[in-house]
């Protein structure tokens, strides 16, 4: 297995975990894994009507771009970063895609 496949099983194992932790709940409204694994990018969404109010909610977006794992969106209190670590990808390939790019270099991650 390369990184790159190494890199994507990780992601979608984390997604699905925690898509299925969230799903146990029992909000009307679901998570559910957006996954290109073609073009390597992958969401986490929340999607569902509760009462007469919809949700369609990114909670995460992730790309893989030239072997790195960027970060384009977190909208939770979660510190994926620090989960992706835990799971094997190294911060120097991770790249906080979210932060402008002179910011990037203040951070423990990859620049690009």
């Amino acid at each position: 297995m390369d990184k790159v496949e190494k890199y994507e099983k990780i992601i979608i194992d984390y997604f699905e975990a925690l898509a299925e932790r969230r799903n146990k709940n029992p909000n009307p409204t679901k998570v559910q894994i957006i996954a290109d694994v073609q073009r390597k990018h992958y969401q986490l969404m929340k999607i569902g009507w509760n009462d007469y109010k919809y949700t369609h909610f990114c909670m995460f977006h992730l790309d893989i771009i030239d072997g790195k794992v960027w970060i384009q969106e977190n909208r939770t209190e979660i510190l994926i970063d620090e989960e992706l670590v835990e799971r094997g990808i190294p911060k120097h390939d991770i790249v906080p895609g979210f932060l402008h790019p002179s910011e990037r270099k203040y951070t423990e991650y990859a620049t690009a």
